[in-house]
């Protein structure tokens, strides 16, 4: 069972495995309909697209949540039944972004209970240096499986939580995002910048060796240790811009076999629809 990452040689003797699942998560911000093209024209055969804002996001309520809301339940588990996704199933999910998307898709899946899910380390880039073959046919979706969720209530948390985690030192809160934007110095996304007061700085990019392949376990065990001091892995909460990148640096913990940390799904943009939550910025 793979439950956090996977390599491509693995994958390569894999991906033909009618019980093995892979999902292409290629996304851009800049162009949202970009990954969707890039699929359409090669993936991984038999890999399912997974879109970040139709598949991996709910609706948006403006001045209610954040960018990239949490779907519901049983939004979840009607795709991940299309999908094809069974308990006994190894999932595989990838982008082109080093993880930065694909982790999303592995923590919502994780957080209803699939432990069977992994992130291709390096992504489409390494499938592609590996010479993996590649397809534009595009499967059905599956009607004959239903996903059985088994969600973890424990993992996701919300504005009110992090505000109460101000005043109990029990909890750490870690920003993911560049230092730059943690700092309130450039923010090229939400209308306002800075960070949650009381919150470190973490950025998730630093999670990565070089072309995008994770660090060793090792160099992210030490990474993280050196954050969490003597918190517990289950009393520390992510947050990044919108809930999607933070799930990078809680994969790399898991990954480094440090255990699963918590989520502030609504993040960043969330903690600014209430003009009422506290803001820091650090001068330069």
């Amino acid at each position: 069972m793979f439950s956090t990452l996977i390599d491509t040689p693995t994958l390569l003797t894999h991906y033909a495995n009618p019980d093995w699942v892979i999902i292409d998560c290629r996304f851009a911000l800049a162009d949202t309909e970009g990954g969707r093209r890039a699929y359409q024209e090669a993936h991984i055969p038999g890999a399912y697209y997974a879109h970040l804002d139709e598949d991996l996001s709910g609706p948006i309520v403006p001045g209610k949540t954040g960018r990239h809301p949490i779907p519901s339940i049983y939004q979840l588990v009607q795709r991940f039944s299309q999908w094809g996704v069974e308990s006994h199933k190894q999932v595989v999910v990838y982008d082109d972004k080093g993880g930065a998307i694909a982790s999303r898709l592995w923590w919502l899946l994780r957080w209803l209970g699939h432990e069977k899910v992994a992130v291709l380390d390096g992504g489409w880039q390494a499938w592609l240096a590996e010479l993996g073959p590649t397809s534009d046919e595009v499967p059905a979706y599956q009607e004959d499986v239903q996903f059985e969720p088994d969600a973890n209530p424990y993992w996701l948390v919300n504005a009110t939580f992090v505000e109460q985690a101000r005043d109990d030192e029990q909890y750490l809160v870690v920003d993911s995002r560049a230092a730059e934007r943690y700092s309130g110095a450039h923010e090229p996304i939400d209308p306002v910048s800075g960070h949650v007061p009381w919150a470190l700085n973490a950025p998730f990019a630093e999670n990565w060796s070089k072309d995008f392949h994770f660090k060793t376990m090792k160099e992210l065990e030490e990474r993280f240790q050196a954050l969490l001091g003597e918190h517990p892995v289950e009393d520390t909460v992510f947050y990044c811009g919108s809930g999607v990148t933070a799930c990078h640096n809680i994969l790399a913990l898991a990954h480094a076999g440090l255990g699963m940390a918590k989520l502030y799904g609504g993040s960043w943009s969330d903690w600014i629809t209430d003009s009422n939550r506290p803001i820091a910025t650090t001068p330069e």
